[in-house]
């Protein structure tokens, strides 16, 4: 009787469980009520915050630090200013624009971030994913509406820019009516690029104010690495053909890398001699002072304006070598100044772009947020990321009205403002001044500037993305699941398409996630010498499972996708599966029950064989199973109904299921389905903060039972 009372006392003194605090949420009612007075309410406290939070520029402005900021900032934007002309010239190729277009859209980008932006480093403008995206788009209409996509079937540049402004074109030109208007190739070309830009833009307001910029965090970090270099590899072969000088068209469908490179060395005897050796000089300029710049970038602190150099001297080579009439070299041909009068985007032709303009959105909104998210916790200072979509939105539906296409913020000229002394955005406007220079006066001077130059400048800013191969080993040995995910994304990317790319890349990641979700790590729990820790038997040493007690540890959460893989990974551990063992101890009845009746009949007893049932309980090695849910995030009803069948089943042979550790989401759930049963009676009896409490209530519960049934023998 003493051990009885020992064990009973243990038990009463089991520490409670811990109090739920109530919560009174106020009615939806009341919330939309209040939350309508205060959208409602005009005061100007309320207009001078709307407004600040709209454009930051209002609140920093006036704060700027003159003395302390404006060198710094002065220095930043004008190399980035000379870095982006030649960038903005070049990457005009990938977008199927002229280069007037690419200053445009570097200009007004620059404008809009000052005005919206909250990142004090970000440079937002024309980026080389973005302009070969557009120009898939750009190319793939201009070839359907009838359009030669051959490099020399343009118009002379002044007609076809004059076509843009709806004067008639060239006779023998092929032309298309757009919004009343005969539009020429270029013409064309530019506004299904603005349009797609528009729709883009606002796809990513629509984002701002539905609060949807949660859609980027299921763009993991591996995928997009996957998808950029990918995109990346596919941009170096478009720009092959410029630097062997080959008049081919741009291919148009899936497999473009591969049917591209076929087609190059199809046409590998129509090399243009002048344009490779152009080409060879260019590159190993710029990688060479590259390399240099990498090596001595402690002693170097301003980027070398390599591009720059580059752009003058060969378009001075080109311009007095006549490279063009004497070589047959493909140049620029004219950019005019000044600007051309807004026009609103065309709206018939954005049914046609509307699926073209949602992987653009997203891509651009992420790469916006996550480099100044990255760059604010880099300088310490906080941005807004639902801002940051309305600065990148409205920086993409504005300039559509002014023949601009779509834009995004930069890494490379993020970091060179950051390393060359940014302090804010002034260092934006100090760039789209450089850019408006050019645009006023120096446009012209690029006539001659050879297009194979500027496919070198392209394909040597690839080499940071390129340069990604090297970390496929160390990726691999570090995490499989995210070097598998890269080169998923990658290949798709490079050798299906860009667009399907990104969705194979996204849905690929997701699909990694839920089968991770579905193998989860499962493991028996043993107690470290006499504390109260509980580990995973397998993986650390010298730890004792509790005797009697099965501990289980399932590392997922509890849903409809895995709640099978839960319950055979249970069995499998603990070596009993409730049915079988019913169905082996049923069998075994039979089978002792019809023995002893043949026994019984052989010696003349009559008996009905129910004495034998008791004889064929097999005593299982544990008597209680404690599910240790510390790693269940939640459960769904699925998860609740695998709990409650598995109380059911174990009930059945005698052995006891309680959970341990369980987060109050999991709590809820099983509250509201019943699994204390009415009014949570047994919720006491099952439920457990810890592993340890679960075990020595299940042991002394087993020794209660023991001791009960001695006193009744």
């Amino acid at each position: 009787m003493e051990d009885v009372f020992k064990v009973t006392e243990t038990t009463q003194a089991r520490p409670p469980l811990l109090e739920r605090q109530v919560r009174q949420r106020p009615s939806k009612v009341s919330l939309l009520k209040s939350n309508l007075k205060k959208g409602m309410t005009c005061s100007v406290p309320r207009v001078r915050s709307t407004l600040t939070g709209f454009f930051p520029v209002v609140g920093w402005l006036p704060k700027y630090k003159l003395r302390e900021y404006i060198w710094g900032d002065v220095m930043s934007g004008l190399i980035v200013g000379i870095i982006l002309v030649p960038q903005a010239i070049a990457y005009c190729l990938l977008a199927g624009v002229e280069p007037i277009y690419g200053l445009y859209t570097s200009f007004y980008a620059n404008i809009i971030y000052f005005l919206m932006g909250t990142s004090r480093h970000v440079s937002v403008g024309i980026f080389s994913l973005m302009s070969l995206m557009v120009g898939q788009v750009v190319y793939r209409e201009v070839f359907l509406a009838g359009f030669d996509l051959s490099e020399d079937s343009k118009a002379p540049g002044p007609d076809v820019f004059n076509g843009s402004m709806g004067v008639n074109l060239t006779a023998g030109v092929h032309t298309v009516e757009l919004m009343g208007l005969q539009c020429g190739k270029e013409c064309y070309a530019i506004s299904i690029a603005a349009s797609v830009t528009f729709m883009a833009g606002v796809y990513q307001f629509m984002m701002a104010v539905f609060r949807l910029g949660f859609v980027s965090v299921y763009l993991s970090a591996p995928m997009l690495d996957g998808f950029a270099t990918g995109a990346s590899f596919t941009i170096l072969t478009v720009q092959a053909k410029y630097l062997l000088g080959l008049k081919i068209p741009r291919y148009q469908g899936y497999g473009t890398v591969v049917v591209t490179w076929f087609n190059i060395f199809s046409n590998i005897h129509k090399t243009n001699l002048c344009d490779l050796i152009t080409s060879v000089i260019c590159i190993f300029i710029l990688v060479g002072a590259k390399e240099i710049q990498e090596r001595y970038k402690d002693r170097i602190k301003i980027p070398l304006p390599t591009e720059l150099v580059v752009v003058a001297g060969a378009t001075l080579a080109s311009h007095f070598g006549e490279l063009n009439s004497h070589y047959g070299s493909s140049v620029s041909g004219h950019i005019p100044t000044g600007f051309i009068p807004p026009q609103v985007p065309s709206f018939s032709l954005m049914p046609r772009v509307a699926l073209d303009a949602i992987p653009l959105a997203v891509i651009s909104f992420a790469f916006t947020v996550s480099l100044s998210e990255m760059f604010a916790k880099k300088n310490g200072y906080t941005v807004r990321p639902n801002q940051e979509m309305l600065a990148i939105s409205f920086c993409n539906i504005i300039p559509s009205f002014f023949h601009c296409f779509t834009t995004s913020a930069a890494l490379a000229k993020t970091m060179v403002k950051d390393s060359t002394g940014c302090q804010t955005q002034v260092s934006s406007l100090i760039s789209a001044l450089v850019v408006l220079l050019v645009l006023l006066f120096f446009a012209p001077f690029f006539y001659a500037l050879q297009k194979c130059v500027l496919a070198c400048i392209i394909i040597v800013s690839l080499r940071g993305a390129l340069r990604k191969f090297k970390d496929v080993p160390a990726k691999w040995r570090s995490s499989r699941g995210d070097a598998i995910v890269w080169l998923v994304a990658m290949s798709c990317t490079a050798l299906i398409s860009v667009e399907l790319g990104l969705l194979v890349g996204v849905v690929f990641s997701m699909m990694c996630i839920i089968y991770k979700t579905q193998k989860p790590k499962v493991s028996l729990m043993g107690r470290a010498n006499d504390s109260d820790l509980y580990e995973d038997v397998d993986e650390y040493k010298d730890l004792l499972p509790p005797p009697g007690v099965q501990v289980f540890r399932f590392q997922a959460p509890l849903y409809y996708a895995n709640k099978d893989s839960f319950l055979k990974s249970l069995y499998k551990a603990v070596g009993v599966e409730p049915f079988l063992e019913v169905t082996r101890r049923s069998k075994a009845e039979r089978k002792a029950k019809d023995m002893f009746l043949k026994e019984a009949k052989a010696n003349g007893d009559k008996t009905n064989g129910e004495v034998v049932i008791g004889l064929v309980q097999r005593e299982l090695e544990f008597h209680t199973i404690v599910l240790d849910c510390s790693a269940i995030p939640f459960i769904d009803s699925a998860g609740l109904a695998a709990f409650k069948g598995l109380v059911k089943e174990y009930k059945e042979i005698g052995v006891s299921l309680l959970l341990a550790s369980c987060n109050t989401s999991v709590i809820d759930t099983l509250r509201k389905g019943r699994f204390f049963g009415k009014d949570d009676k047994d919720m006491s009896s099952s439920l457990f903060h810890t592993v340890h409490t679960a075990v020595l209530y299940a042991n002394s519960r087993k020794l209660l039972s023991n001791s009960a049934i001695k006193d009744d023998a």
